[in-house]
């Protein structure tokens, strides 16, 4: 069994971290820790900034879109990030949550690390059997550009584009 696979089934990732501990943890810690993200939304390409990251290759791709279990995984992975954000999910569409106005200085308001974070989730949910959830986090984004107080880069939303296409 590939390592992405058994991470989601309840091993540890590199530092002995099982997913279910990282989607526990509190925003603090989900802000200052930038070796997670990998594991919770893996992709084909290499990390830069964790070169432990695993990579996930096409048997692993086909694993994930034929299980319910992974999927489910995955999606309390994006329901915690979600709520890292201050959004809420209703089905595949999304909404402020009770937390937006405290979250939003952390990543909305100008640019931040998250916004390369909120690339590698979109794509990961694409490749692994959500794409309505990552069309719907997309679509929640670019109504939220509109907003006054919106600090996205323009490239960002450039990029959060290319990754809800189809390949």
């Amino acid at each position: 069994m590939a390592r992405i696979i058994d991470f989601y089934s309840g091993n540890t990732d590199h530092r002995g971290r099982t997913h279910a501990w990282i989607i526990e943890q509190d925003d603090e810690w989900l802000e200052r820790t930038h070796d997670f993200i990998q594991w919770l939304f893996p992709l084909r390409e290499r990390s830069g900034a964790n070169p432990h990251a695993p990579l996930l290759d096409a048997a692993q791709i086909a694993e994930f879109q034929a299980s319910p279990a992974l999927r489910a995984g995955l999606l309390a992975s994006y329901d915690r990030m979600l709520r890292f954000y201050g959004l809420r999910r209703d089905g595949a569409a999304l909404a402020k949550g009770a937390n937006w106005d405290e979250r939003k200085p952390n990543w909305f308001t100008h640019p931040t690390h998250n916004d390369l974070r909120i690339t590698r989730m979109q794509k990961s949910l694409m490749m692994l059997g959500l794409a309505g959830h990552a069309r719907g986090f997309h679509a929640a984004l670019r109504h939220l550009a509109g907003e006054p107080d919106c600090g996205f880069r323009k490239d960002a939303l450039a990029y959060w584009d290319d990754a809800v296409r189809d390949a």
